[in-house]
């Protein structure tokens, strides 16, 4: 796992497959994401190297019910205390009651899809102590809101912090050979273009990716070019 500090507050946990996001907060860290199962150690390791113990991991935020971001959630709850948040629409999946509904491929995805999925663990089933709604405000001790941005998946969520002019955009949108793109491998494409309008519309100077290079200056301005290219 590659990390890489993006402001003094956040810091980007690279794996194999997708990354995930630790934010300092005001009594605490919170998680966006867990990376895949088998990632809890290195995440754990990543909190130390930020100067925390593994009970100052206050809660984890699960943009999405794909593997590659909820595989590790179970243990690092474990291990840390942390609740688990995820969109209530995909907390049946996390949890292991529902199955993961199938993406709708497009034809260039297919390939990528077929290549990308057997590298990536299955995750165990996964509890979900709060099931997020569009709107919600998170306990972080900084301002954090959620909003819900269907199309990746039912549930997909984004987390806003207004005072960084940061948001967290899970695969609804990514980042890929310099370009800001939607996220590929979804179940509804056209729920994904209106979400990444929508989170064009946030007045951001960082984006940070489920996949790809995070935009650390002019992030609105990069968010807008790829809603208006879709």
């Amino acid at each position: 796992m590659e990390t890489l500090r993006l402001t003094p507050d956040i810091v980007m946990l690279r794996f194999a497959v997708g990354q995930a996001y630790l934010i300092r907060g005001g009594d605490g860290f919170a998680l966006v994401d867990s990376g895949p199962a088998g990632s809890a150690d290195a995440v754990l390791d990543a909190l130390r190297a930020c100067g925390a113990r593994p009970g100052d991991l206050r809660e984890i935020v699960l943009t999405h019910s794909h593997t590659d971001h909820t595989g590790s959630a179970a243990d690092l709850a474990a291990a840390t205390g942390a609740t688990i948040a995820a969109g209530a629409a995909d907390a049946p999946v996390i949890r292991g009651e529902a199955p993961e509904p199938p993406p709708v491929l497009l034809d260039w995805e297919r390939p990528l899809f077929e290549a990308v999925t057997p590298t990536v663990p299955p995750a165990p089933p996964t509890p979900v102590h709060r099931e997020l709604a569009d709107g919600d405000v998170l306990d972080w001790g900084i301002t954090a809101h959620v909003l819900h941005v269907p199309g990746h998946t039912a549930g997909s969520v984004a987390v806003h912090l207004p005072h960084a002019r940061a948001v967290f955009t899970g695969d609804t949108v990514a980042e890929a050979e310099g370009r800001v793109i939607p996220g590929v491998f979804n179940t509804d494409r056209a729920g994904v273009l209106a979400a990444l309008r929508r989170l064009a519309a946030l007045e951001t100077e960082t984006a940070c990716f489920g996949h790809g290079d995070p935009v650390l200056t002019g992030a609105a301005e990069a968010l807008r070019g790829a809603a208006r290219v879709g």
